[in-house]
């Protein structure tokens, strides 16, 4: 088949959250040109993430916006597991400059970062964003360049024809539909109820996220930022209302500003996509794999994904780069990912899994191994394994360092440039 040139792009990205973003920034950065097609007109208002690492924001940096993400985001002080009395059983503490050379752990607001995110996508002439869109179709993906087609708001048709198409489209993925993909489900399943408010008020909290190991009503509390907290609880059989709800953390009879911004049900899961490529078509981020929120991994793990991919597909599409190059992208970022979603499920269920006798004897199992000497510590490292053997990674004589990040000096140091050598590294040491 002939393509019209006018019609042809190197990649074409499947949806504008910030994993597409940002592989399209990663992208530019090596000279690659994209197409972002997203279905919304403006930034999705509500907020959903709310937490990153430190290797996130390395990549971000990677991807040009890393002083821009660190002015609207705060450190947090790490995790603490608490009894159904709030009294503090386990503390798993995070650092502000950690092995990537920026704070262990950063809370934001979402729509915040996707705007970040949007305004760098404006200053790269390589990106091209077409909004309000609806894609249709994505193949043949065998061989040869791909068909992506497209409605505009006005229902008209369109199409354009990619080197490489990168599905970031979430749970619901149509590119996922399209390669044949199916979900593996990894045996977690949980309705919650996550509520978001802005209020002045004197909340009670210690900078860090709150995790309630109780078996009749488990939750998560954050503060997000300066006004922003954050309440998570597994729904149960009870109606509450979000001040019955939240009240253990407001002084009794607080009548003060209180901004329910966002109140919903979510269902967490646990599922890994049986397949993340089809010739020249990827999936990336909640497309190729969701996790419950437990470790505050799920965008961690799609921006993962972005890195890993694009510097390969540039490698490819522009410099000759074998193809068996991309084959890496599934083998090593798709056991890192089950990696992740198990010890969530994990973490989950450990925390606040069932109302049984079993459940607190786990609980209680729990609070006696977190006072075990440098547990803690150890629980707290970095969540990214050396890479395992393979055709990016040489064994040498420094066993232990093959697979694994180079340390990112970068804002570590006192008056140390931000730009660090991370966006030229194309893979771990």
């Amino acid at each position: 088949m002939t393509v019209d040139e006018a019609a042809r792009v190197p990649v074409v990205i499947v949806g504008a959250g910030p994993v597409g973003v940002t592989a399209a920034l990663l992208l530019a950065r090596r000279g690659v040109r994209s197409v972002v097609l997203e279905r919304h007109q403006g930034i999705y208002p509500l907020p959903r993430a709310v937490a990153g690492d430190d290797e996130i924001h390395r990549i971000l940096q990677a991807a040009g916006a890393g002083e821009e993400f660190a002015a609207i985001s705060r450190p947090a002080k790490g995790l603490r597991l608490l009894d159904a009395r709030h009294r503090v059983m386990a503390e798993f503490r995070r650092t502000e400059h950690g092995h990537h050379g920026y704070p262990q752990t950063s809370m934001f607001d979402q729509p915040e970062l996707e705007r970040v995110l949007r305004d760098a996508l404006a200053r790269r002439p390589e990106c091209e964003l077409r909004a309000g869109v609806e894609v249709t179709g994505v193949g043949p993906h065998s061989t040869g360049p791909v068909r992506v087609t497209y409605r505009d708001e006005d229902g008209g048709g369109h199409e354009l024809w990619a080197d490489a198409v990168l599905g970031c489209d979430g749970a619901n993925s149509l590119t996922r539909e399209a390669i044949g993909g199916t979900w593996e489900d990894l045996r977690f399943e949980e309705s919650w109820k996550v509520i978001d408010v802005d209020t002045t008020g004197p909340v009670r909290c210690w900078e860090g996220v709150d995790q309630v190991c109780d078996p009749a009503r488990p939750a998560t509390f954050m503060r997000v930022s300066e006004n922003r907290y954050r309440w998570e609880f597994r729904l149960g059989e009870g109606q509450e209302t979000v001040r019955e709800l939240v009240a253990p953390w407001l002084p009794p009879s607080y009548a003060g500003d209180f901004e329910v911004v966002r109140e919903t049900e979510y269902t967490f899961r646990a599922r890994l996509a049986d397949r993340w490529r089809s010739g020249r078509v990827f999936l990336l981020g909640d497309a190729a794999h969701l996790t419950p929120p437990f470790i505050g991994q799920g965008l961690c793990s799609g921006l993962r994904d972005a890195y890993n991919l694009t510097w390969k597909l540039a490698r490819v599409l522009q410099q000759g780069g074998d193809e068996r190059l991309l084959d890496t992208y599934e083998s090593e970022r798709k056991p890192h990912a089950r990696h992740v979603v198990r010890l969530a499920v994990a973490m989950g269920w450990a925390m606040t899994g069932g109302q049984d006798g079993a459940a607190a004897i786990r609980r209680r199992v729990l609070g006696a191994a977190c006072r075990i000497p440098g547990l803690t510590e150890l629980a707290g490292r970095d969540l990214s394994p050396p890479l395992t053997a393979g055709p990016l990674v040489r064994r040498g004589a420094r066993r232990g360092l093959a697979g694994t990040h180079c340390p990112n000096r970068g804002s570590a140091l006192e008056g140390a440039p931000v730009s660090t050598p991370y966006s030229a590294i194309p893979s771990p040491c």
